[in-house]
This record gives C-alpha cells, structure tokens and sequence, in this order.
C-alpha cells in the first residue's frame, strides 16, 4: 500500500513540475516587436521589446513574460543612479528551470536610461534576470569581462518611468551579494530580513 502511495506522489509532483515549465517553452520566437505591462508594489510600468535589438534575448523575454514567470518576483537590487535587477523566482524549481542561458549577441542599442538587459555573469548566460537602467549607462554597451563584452538590450520602458524610480532602493547593492540566499531561501528570506524590497506582482503581454 505504502508503494503505492509513493508512486501516486511521485506522478503528482511530476505533473506540477510539467505544468510549471516545460522545455518547449525555450523554442517558442517573440514577434519582431511586442509591448508588455509589468505591474508592481511601486505601480505599473510598460515596455516595448524589438527583436532587431537582440532575436534570441527578445525570444527569451518573452518566453518568460507568456509563461508568467515574473509573478511575485523580488526587485532586489535596486542601485540608485545605476540598475534595478530582478528575475530571480521564489520557486526554487521554477527558476532553475530557467536558468538555461541563451547564446550570446553583440549589442545593437544602447544601454541608455529607461532600456532593459539581461544579467550575465559570462559566457551564454543570459537567462531570466533582467535590469533596467536607471541612468544613460552606455559603458555597459562595451564593457569586457569573463569572455563577453557588454549588455544587449532587448526592450525599453515606453510609460511607468516615474514608477520605476520609486522602487526602494535603501538596501542600495546589498542584495546583489545576497543571490544565494534569496535563490535558497526565497522571498520569505526577503521579507523577513528586507521588508522594504518591491516586488513584480504580475507581468503579461499586451495586445
């Protein structure tokens, strides 16, 4: 009886992890252009997102944002006058199954304030977070580092920049040292320790 219980358990927790993501996911193209509504604890904000600027990122993105997988998602680095990074998923198996990174592009636009990017940390890294500069940060156009050289940007912020300015950032970089934990942890460990971070409640593709 006991064995049969345990099977019954193993096919139910499969069949969540199926529903939570799956690997054809990845293949789907984004249109050559989309807009897209992120709403947050800071209110909303729109962005458009160009796949002239970087196909495979833009691909990505949108992936991510028809999958809903920006829902309670932290904004957990917020550096003033520089970035506001997010992506990391409080279901730990969500978000390693996203993690698969992208092949790397050479950047076509520029990282001026108010464009989005993806985070890497090396080579075909890019996976699921993304920041929005805050700022004209056009060194992160050439920036060389670990094998890659800068950012490719993929959307832009086209209304809410008055509400991406609000995101708290009082934690400043603190956060972005902290990955592992909030990975591990989730947002409880967030807003146990980090009550003031905002969070994505819901993102989702505009008609």
């Amino acid at each position: 009886m006991k064995k049969i219980v345990l099977v019954i358990s193993i096919i139910l927790l499969s069949s969540c992890a199926a529903v939570k993501f799956k690997e054809k996911w990845l293949q789907t193209e984004a249109p050559n252009t989309f807009t897209a509504r992120f709403e947050t604890t800071s209110g909303n904000f729109d962005i458009v997102a160009r796949r002239a600027w970087s196909p495979k990122g833009v691909d990505r993105l949108h992936q991510l944002i028809k999958n809903e997988y920006y829902t309670d998602v932290a904004i957990f680095r917020v550096v003033p006058k520089f970035v506001a990074q997010f992506g990391i998923h409080n279901d730990s198996i969500i978000n390693k199954s996203w993690e698969k990174g992208i092949e790397d592009e050479p950047v076509l636009a520029k990282n001026d304030s108010m464009s989005i990017s993806f985070a890497r940390g090396g080579v075909n890294t890019r996976s699921n977070q993304i920041f929005i500069n805050l700022k004209n940060n056009n060194r992160l156009d050439s920036l060389t580092y670990s094998g890659v050289t800068g950012f490719p940007v993929i959307a832009k912020v086209i209304s809410g920049q008055e509400n991406v300015l609000k995101f708290y950032n009082g934690y400043g970089d603190k956060l972005g040292f902290k990955q592992d934990s909030i990975t591990k942890f989730g947002n409880k460990f967030l807003r146990e320790k980090f009550p003031k971070v905002d969070y994505i409640i819901k993102a989702y593709i505009l008609k």
